[in-house]
């Protein structure tokens, strides 16, 4: 699949990666394994993202919420993201992946902030897809830190009440400096949002599908993909209006 097979590519698209779990519950497997066959699915997509010129990925790693999960589970997911990030990150780096994390990184290991940083300063002059990794994220984690940060300055007299506005509060959020996300996925059959992006989805394409995140291949993207294409995107306004702007 080329860009030219669709009438309109998104240039950001976020996903949450649900359902490894289940995955392996279904096999008999403990959850783990779910998680490091998401790995390979994960690998398969920002391929695919890189080869039909997709701009941004991000992916919703491990939530601010994920801390609730069994102490076992965490403890593995942690080890899980090391040993990742230290298999891919040559060739993420060699294919010319801009990687970043977003989120309250300060809450991990020593182990794991280490290596989160290192990956960055490896491939932070990289041109390529900007793939965005968000742990321990949470979208109204997001508002608050900004909302902070306002106050913060208009109490130090900084900055006027007068000068927050839409443009400048987004200027605040993660992800701030890259396209808003165009097409939201979600698989494992759930139907939520589940506190990610909040402020950056406010017109994004939601994709919901029941693909278990170990199962979500090329084929299963490209079905995304294509259904994202026959969307019309109005933001507000009428069809008359979408079609008028087409013209030239």
């Amino acid at each position: 699949m080329t860009q030219s097979d669709h009438a309109i590519m998104p240039r950001h698209v976020v996903i949450i990666m649900d359902g490894n779990g289940r995955w392996a519950k279904k096999r008999g497997l403990p959850r783990i394994a779910g998680h490091k066959a998401g790995v390979n699915s994960l690998r398969k997509i920002v391929q695919q993202c890189a080869k039909n010129n997709i701009g941004v990925l991000t992916v919703y790693a491990f939530s601010s919420e994920n801390w609730k999960r069994p102490e076992t589970e965490v403890s593995h997911l942690l080890k899980l993201f090391i040993s990742s990030l230290q298999k891919e990150i040559d060739d993420l780096h060699k294919n010319n992946v801009n990687l970043r994390f977003i989120g309250d990184c300060t809450a991990f290991p020593q182990s794991l902030q280490a290596s989160i940083n290192a990956a960055h300063e490896l491939t932070r002059d990289n041109i390529g897809l900007k793939l965005n990794v968000a742990i321990n994220y949470g979208g109204r984690w997001d508002i608050t830190e900004a909302s902070k940060k306002i106050a913060t300055d208009i109490k130090s007299g900084e900055l006027a009440v007068e000068q927050v506005d839409e443009k400048f509060m987004a200027s605040l959020m993660c992800l701030s400096d890259l396209p808003e996300p165009d097409l939201f996925i979600r698989t494992g059959g759930e139907r939520r949002i589940s506190n990610f992006l909040l402020w950056q989805i406010a017109y994004t394409e939601l994709y919901f599908c029941d693909c278990l995140w170990p199962d979500f291949d090329e084929s299963e993207f490209e079905i995304a993909l294509q259904w994202f294409a026959s969307r019309e995107r109005r933001f507000g306004g009428i069809t008359e209006q979408v079609e008028n702007a087409g013209r030239p």
